[in-house]
């Protein structure tokens, strides 16, 4: 094993084996009331039927994701017995004695009548591996409550999630600073996420009002941020496994912060996290972007010792994913990698009140699903969480695999056949081959336990043959059906197919290896740290910078905390552009948890020439720690000058 992976690993392990010690998992089973219409096989499926203005007889019609009719039968209180159903999606619609809708448009899709939707899961044959990859976002103290919390938890569990993403409102938990809530929504679903022996990433993105009037941004005291996180982690120890300090921090729907900003409140954050739970995963405050200047701008300042997980977002294509992953391992210091939200979602029509994407959109979500997963986990992230399990638009895009009332759509089928089939999943590597349309990926995975190779596999568009390293022991579809076995060859179409095979059928193949993870890079979190302030307007968040006058000196407020709990003394060192006048106290002392402003002068009239300049301040605090900051800076205006 590569000595970088080996690090990696464990140190992604060490902070699950607390969890792992009173949590061990079991195989789920259904709760008695099937939230969602989800069933295993082997049970008798009853479900309601579907509602009507008007009732015109009980009659109903069952048919499959191809639309074939498997079952016909009458309601008994308002309900349907199904029988036993293989695994697959299936809608029970209402047979009415009614004249046919009218015909739709031209190119255009017939009405929807009104249906109930029906899942049909395998039993998973063993529990699933708490390192498996597999995750998933659910905002459930978002958009849950009561038992429909506990019905969430269970459709993950039984789909063979590993990890959940949930969402927290730092106002809501301490209205009043030094405040907390003794009990809320946030803990209820802390508590029955772990007790579904879920592993739990929890994500914030706002300040109260009184940390920063601009709820958007970062607090301005980073003591605030350091209080909240350490009371989180200490509040759900042994429940919650992983915190992201903030969502989304590089664009402007969550504040648009720079680099230095991110990492300033990473190292305040990291330190809150582990003063509180010390087995914590403190993750990085993840990216939404892969933008050049904001990386490189973190990286300057040197967040790294202050994450455990290095976390990013992406919404591309699949053909996009090698560059995004790419940019983001360059700077994540060889830490393991956590993609938090990704997908590539469809457009939803008709019914404003439904939002329910069109019958062909449907297909296209449920086909995505392996696609998006299988190209991720090429990349090596350590952990992979699909955004999003809930019925969520923002405009007509819809996002969720299941329905307000926890019903699936077809990607959900498709969620669930990725947690069993790519269980534990490790790449292997990305086929190729001369067809440009044909996208396959092969992965050492444990479905229902067993160490297998697995070759996820679809096409573009249109069909082609796929030469196989020998007959694989089990296909399945892009909803876990079980397929009749290939032999030389596999059908590839624009949905994808898993083919299992035993261990090592790949090592002949002509794989392209999947992309090496960065060195993991050496360094010590400090107690102390570095932050600047600059208002929001004077910030060129593209270029990851603060706009400064050529025309006058500038006063930047520059911020030294002490987090530790002794007092602190050291020296700052000024790396300053040339020919730039900076000032700066040489010294500094900082009892524990003191905040000290500094004012730091630059003036940069005669020496202002580059569109971007960096300016550097260390200070060396003996066993406090170094700490660092890192500014862009960007000279205005800059005409007329050599």
């Amino acid at each position: 094993m590569n000595n970088t992976w080996f690090v990696m690993l464990l140190g992604l392990a060490f902070p699950l084996v607390a969890f792992a010690a009173g949590n061990e998992r079991t195989i789920p089973k259904p709760l008695p009331d099937h939230p969602g219409n989800v069933f295993l096989t082997g049970e008798d499926v009853v479900v309601p039927m579907p509602s009507a203005k008007e009732e015109q007889g009980g009659a109903w019609r069952l048919v499959d994701y191809e639309g074939k009719t498997v079952a016909e039968g009458k309601a008994a209180d308002g309900k349907a017995t199904l029988g036993k159903l293989p695994v697959g999606y299936y809608e029970l619609r209402r047979v009415v004695d009614a004249p046919s809708p009218t015909p739709p448009p031209q190119g255009g899709e017939a009405p929807r009548q009104p249906r109930v939707t029906v899942g049909v899961l395998a039993p998973l044959g063993a529990p699933t591996p708490m390192t498996s990859p597999i995750a998933i976002d659910v905002a459930m103290a978002w958009f849950y409550l009561g038992a429909q919390q506990e019905g969430a938890a269970s459709l993950c569990a039984l789909a063979g999630i590993n990890r959940m993403r949930d969402r927290l409102a730092w106002p809501e938990m301490e209205p009043k600073k030094g405040e907390f809530v003794a009990k809320n929504k946030y803990d209820d679903t802390a508590r029955k996420q772990a007790e579904a022996g879920l592993q739990i990433l929890q994500v914030h993105h706002s300040s109260p009002a009184w940390a920063n009037m601009d709820g958007k941004r970062f607090p301005l005291d980073l003591r605030d941020a350091y209080n909240f996180e350490k009371e989180m982690a200490r509040r759900w120890k042994g429940q919650v496994l992983a915190f992201e300090p903030w969502n989304e921090a590089d664009i402007t729907q969550f504040g648009g912060h720079t680099g230095a900003e991110m990492a300033a409140l990473q190292k305040a954050s990291y330190l809150g996290l582990k003063a509180g739970n010390p087995d914590v995963i403190a993750c990085l405050n993840v990216f939404a972007t892969a933008q050049a200047s904001i990386l490189a701008d973190l990286n300057d300042n040197q967040a790294w010792p202050y994450f455990d997980t290095y976390n990013l977002h992406h919404y591309s294509g699949t053909d996009a994913y090698p560059g995004i992953y790419a940019a983001h391992r360059a700077v994540s210091a060889g830490k393991p990698m956590w993609v938090s939200e990704f997908n590539a979602p469809v457009q939803w029509e008709g019914d404003k009140t439904e939002q329910e994407p069109s019958d062909a959109n449907l297909r296209v979500q449920g086909e995505r699903v392996a696609q998006v997963y299988a190209a991720s986990l090429h990349e090596g992230p350590a952990a992979a969480f699909y955004f999003i399990l809930p019925h969520y638009v923002e405009g007509k895009t819809q996002f969720g695999v299941i329905h307000k009332d926890l019903t699936p759509r077809p990607a959900f089928l498709a969620v669930a056949a990725v947690g069993r089939l790519l269980a534990d999943a490790k790449p292997l590597g990305r086929f190729t081959v001369a067809d440009a349309g044909l996208r396959a990926f092969a992965f050492r995975a444990r479905p229902d336990g067993k160490e297998q190779d697995v070759l996820v596999a679809w096409r573009s568009a249109g069909e082609a043959a796929l030469a196989l390293p020998g007959a694989p022991v089990a296909v399945f579809d892009h909803l876990g059906r079980k397929q009749q076995n290939a032999e030389a060859s596999l059908k590839i179409g624009r949905a994808p197919v898993f083919a299992c095979f035993e261990p090592g059928a790949f090592k002949n193949a002509q794989l392209q290896a999947p992309p090496k993870p960065a060195e993991l890079r050496p360094g010590k979190p400090s107690s102390i740290v570095l932050q600047a302030l600059w208002p929001k307007e004077r910030v060129a968040l593209n270029l990851s910078a603060y706009r400064i006058s050529t025309e006058k000196a500038e006063t930047i407020p520059l911020y030294a905390y002490n987090f530790g709990t002794e007092k602190a003394e050291g020296k700052l060192r000024l790396d300053a552009p040339e020919g730039w006048k900076v000032e700066l106290p040489e010294k500094l002392e900082l009892a524990a948890g003191e905040r000290k402003e500094l004012a730091l002068k630059v003036d940069c009239q005669a020496g202002a020439s580059a569109p971007i300049e960096t300016l550097k301040i260390a200070g060396a605090f003996g066993a406090s720690g170094d700490a660092v900051i890192s500014l862009r800076l960007k000279p205005e205006p800059l005409a007329n000058r050599r």
